[in-house]
């Protein structure tokens, strides 16, 4: 496939679709992404009480719809939300996790958001990467800044950014593997849109979850019982 069509089509987009990725690269990807739902499983059956699972399903709504609103990109393609970090802040890694990649494949079987095929790749980019890295970064920056809403709102916007832009550069790299575009053409695209995405995620999470923090710290995912009695000062 030329460049050309290749940048003025789904390239861009962090979705992946059919026919981009060679067959090394969907396996490795494939079994990242079921390790991950296994996993993920396991852990909210034996860790996460009952009153998670509403959550868990009005995360997965507000997520789902979030990411059904696209802006268009230079190119051909469109950019969304991804809500990564806001499911792990939410919810925690495990079911913030189980949650985005349940999101994913109904956007996948159901609206052809993404290929079938590749669908371990971008549950394992955007469901493992970008939940799993944007929790425990919201979660390390958070500890630098501090327990309050300081640290919330820092650690969200930085933890929100940083995840789209680490999915985006892994999508990138995926794609160079298979020889679908080269490595630094791939990167420099994907890297430069998302980081205005990234923005954009970071905007939409902060606010959420700062309003959470102000109506109902409880909500607010802790591993620890200490943080739980600082959030409910």
């Amino acid at each position: 496939m030329p460049q050309f069509s290749i940048l003025n089509s789904a390239f861009l987009a962090m979705h992946i679709p059919d026919g981009f990725l060679s067959l090394p690269v969907l396996g490795v990807t494939w079994i990242g992404a079921i390790g991950l739902i296994a996993i993920s499983l396991k852990q909210v059956e034996s860790d996460y009480q009952d009153r998670a699972v509403p959550l868990m399903g009005v995360c997965a709504a507000f997520i789902f719809a979030a990411q059904m609103i696209n802006f268009p990109i230079p190119g051909g393609t469109s950019g969304h939300l991804l809500g990564g970090t806001l499911a792990g802040v939410l919810l925690g890694p495990w079911a913030g996790s189980l949650v985005v990649s349940i999101v994913f494949m109904v956007q996948g079987f159901v609206f052809q958001d993404g290929g079938i095929t590749a669908m371990g790749a971008n549950i394992f980019n955007m469901g493992l990467i970008g939940t799993f890295g944007g929790y425990y970064l919201f979660r390390t920056v958070r500890n630098l800044v501090g327990q309050g809403l300081r640290g919330i709102v820092v650690g969200t916007a930085i933890a929100s950014l940083f995840s789209v832009v680490t999915a985006s550069a892994i999508a990138a790299i995926q794609l160079a593997i298979s020889g679908t575009v080269p490595l630094l053409i791939g990167m420099t695209a994907m890297v430069g849109w998302h980081v205005m995405i990234g923005v954009g995620e970071a905007l939409v999470t902060v606010a959420t979850v700062t309003f959470i923090w102000r109506s109902r710290p409880d909500l607010l995912y802790t591993s620890s019982k200490k943080m739980n009695s600082e959030l409910l000062r």
